[in-house]
């Protein structure tokens, strides 16, 4: 029984050594104003506009050239 006792304190051990070392990193993380998150945002949803854009404009390309060779 003390090997079982002895596993469960080294668990709790490392939780909770992990837990501190997932705050202090957290603490070191650079978290964006409402400005830059606004930016980003904007960046990201036009930039996912684009390639979808392009990507249907390949598909759709691809589609009409494959039309007209199984015609």
């Amino acid at each position: 029984m003390s090997v079982a006792k002895t596993d469960k304190v080294g668990f709790v051990d490392r939780t909770k050594k992990l837990y501190r070392g997932v705050s202090n990193e957290m603490k070191k993380v650079h978290w964006p104003n409402r400005k830059e998150l606004t930016a980003y945002t904007a960046i990201v949803l036009l930039s996912v506009f684009i390639v979808g854009f392009a990507i249907w404009i390949i598909d759709s390309g691809v589609g009409y050239v494959m039309g007209l060779l199984l015609k």
